[in-house]
């Protein structure tokens, strides 16, 4: 598949995330500043269970030291997206809580030392796109 499609898919599909999920994107901010932040994760071939048991076994419990809560993680159900792609969408107090979360999470010594443990053989991740939302005055999550 072309890295075009492939964009062009990973677009479509964070938009149906989005909408799915009830947190379609607003271009104006809420009362509360409250964001949520869209990530998809691609692994390198053959690494997605690795990328699957760094969440499960470290990185959530950081996450949670930086104020970042979890909102959900999802799988992919397209064939050509399965085998290497973990979706997935944090809730953030602000834009600036985000931003402030994410440097002391990219600081945190015990980050920093499973990122390298799990990357010892080869990196297991390829690449990231993210997206910040706000919920729409009609979303659920409001």
């Amino acid at each position: 598949m072309s890295k075009i499609s492939k964009t062009v898919g990973f677009s479509l599909l964070s938009l149906i995330i989005g909408l799915s999920a009830g947190i379609f994107a607003s271009s104006s901010a809420q009362e509360d500043g409250k964001v949520y932040e869209l990530r998809i994760y691609t692994a390198t071939p053959g690494n997605l269970d690795k990328l699957h048991a760094r969440f499960r076994d470290h990185t959530i419990r950081i996450f949670e030291n930086h104020g970042m809560q979890i909102v959900g993680f999802w799988s992919p159900t397209s064939e050509e997206d399965a085998d290497d792609t973990l979706i997935y969408v944090l809730e953030h107090a602000s834009q600036e809580a985000a931003n402030a979360s994410w440097q002391a999470f990219g600081q945190d010594p015990e980050w920093k030392s499973v990122s390298d443990a799990s990357n010892a053989n080869g990196p297991i991740l390829a690449g990231v796109e993210r997206r910040y939302m706000t919920a729409t005055d009609y979303s659920p999550l409001k």
